[in-house]
């Protein structure tokens, strides 16, 4: 057997060792942007580790790929008018290829990058990421936008999409992580694309964008990803509790169980998205909304909100009165949430993105929360003014005060444990008026 320093393949290398470039010079970020371009991209920037704008970014990021000191975020466009029309298979195949568009080009900035020996990977645009995730924290690998937004290459509308100057919403982001740093950065850009027209909050079936900027993140993700993993989910309880055929085609019916298919045969598509739909922001994109506003909405926005469809919401929910009330002519149907924890870092993270503004019109209340067994945990809820606040310890004075056993508490948010009998049981107790429990369950789709 040859000896290890022998070996062909480590002489050769280490004849070649003093002769290699130096990786740890910085790149120029002209020949950085030129090779993007090349390969694909519509505009690009690059991000520093250590700016600022990305801080609450970084530790996801290390944890990613420990070695990152330089981000590369890009664009690439999509054609409008596919995604302005209401047929969704027309829009989705848009989105479809773009997506795959991203992750090639991002795939082939890396190979690039590896061939002059410098360490860079291309997390994916959307999906794969960690599903498993899902209902404790966020499942994506890397926060696309924050970053983009730090690249200089736009900034968040009130839809909460990125803007590009040129380009408007009509773009979907990649980024690429590598080791080693670049001679100069990019900035935020100084002004926010987003005219604030306000075409996304009336386009949105569900109400999921509000007129003050507020956003309902459980609206949006009951709907619009409805093909998606917690409809999935859904679907298949609905099969798994079906006795007979017919009590599944009542259950789901032939049209949802064909879409289902679909997403699972090509790729989910999204319900909705009509908030990128009706934005007309952006260099590239304004010309007809300045010529003029009518005609505009009546060809880009009026479709969208005429379209009959079925429109899925939470039973009492925000989305369920929105659009009952905005587009009687849309067909409700009611579905169960499937943004349900699986363990207290789960609820906690959660509270935000199930709150509902409008069943909390009349509540103002502090809630603390003190958990035992397997998950300890203290934090506080604060509901006042239509807004929910999340506080890390026990703060302030509390109108209504829980102790529960974790394990308990996630199996009564499940609906899989009684509160009557955890209650009597000691495994959950209760100090203050009671009724402020039930109405905060009302504010969170409990």
């Amino acid at each position: 057997m040859t000896k290890f320093d022998d070996h062909p393949t480590v002489k050769r290398l280490r004849e070649l060792g003093n002769s290699q470039e130096n990786l740890s010079s910085p790149l120029d970020p002209d020949w950085l942007r030129s090779m993007c371009l090349n390969l694909g991209v519509d505009d690009v920037g690059f991000v520093s580790i250590d700016q600022p704008e990305i801080a609450d970014q970084r530790a996801d990021i290390l944890q990613t790929f420990p070695q990152t000191k330089t981000l590369i975020s890009f664009v690439c466009r999509m054609n409008r008018d596919n995604v302005r029309n209401p047929a969704r298979s027309v829009a989705n195949v848009e989105f479809h290829h773009t997506g795959e568009e991203i992750n090639i080009i991002a795939r082939k900035i890396v190979r690039e990058l590896e061939l002059r020996g410098i360490r860079a990977i291309n997390p994916a645009m959307g999906f794969p990421m960690e599903a498993q995730d899902y209902l404790n924290k966020k499942a994506w690998v890397i926060s696309h936008k924050p970053i983009a937004v730090a690249a200089g290459l736009g900034h968040m509308g009130i839809h909460r999409n990125v803007i590009h100057p040129k380009f408007g919403n009509f773009i979907l982001l990649g980024t690429v992580l590598m080791d080693i740093q670049v001679t100069d950065y990019n900035q935020p850009i100084d002004y926010n694309p987003c005219v604030e027209c306000k075409l996304c909050v009336a386009a949105c079936p569900v109400g999921a964008i509000g007129a003050d900027g507020s956003f309902n993140f459980s609206a949006c993700y009951t709907h619009n990803y409805r093909e998606f993993l917690g409809g999935f989910t859904d679907w298949a309880k609905n099969i798994a509790e079906s006795k007979t055929a017919k009590d599944y085609e009542r259950k789901v019916g032939e049209a949802d169980s064909a879409t289902m298919w679909q997403s699972l045969s090509f790729g989910a598509n999204y319900k909705a998205a009509y908030c990128l739909a009706a934005c007309p922001a952006g260099e590239d994109v304004m010309a007809p909304f300045l010529r003029n506003r009518k005609e505009f909405i009546q060809d880009v926005v009026k479709p969208l909100q005429d379209k009959v469809e079925t429109v899925y919401v939470i039973p009492g929910s925000d989305a369920e009165t929105h659009v009952t009330k905005r587009f009687p002519h849309k067909q409700v149907k009611q579905v169960r949430n499937s943004l349900m924890p699986i363990s207290i870092e789960g609820f906690k993270f959660g509270l935000p993105l199930v709150f509902q503004p409008n069943q909390a019109k009349l509540l103002n209340a502090t809630y603390q929360f003190l958990f035992t067994g397997d998950e300890i945990s203290q934090f506080t809820v604060v509901i006042s003014n239509q807004f929910c606040e999340i506080l890390d310890g026990l703060v302030g004075r509390a109108d209504l005060v829980v102790r529960a056993d974790s394990k308990t508490w996630v199996g009564f948010l499940r609906k899989e444990r009684n509160i009557i009998l955890a209650i009597l049981t000691g495994k959950i107790r209760v100090k203050g008026d009671i009724r402020l429990l039930l109405k905060f369950a009302k504010c969170f789709l409990a």
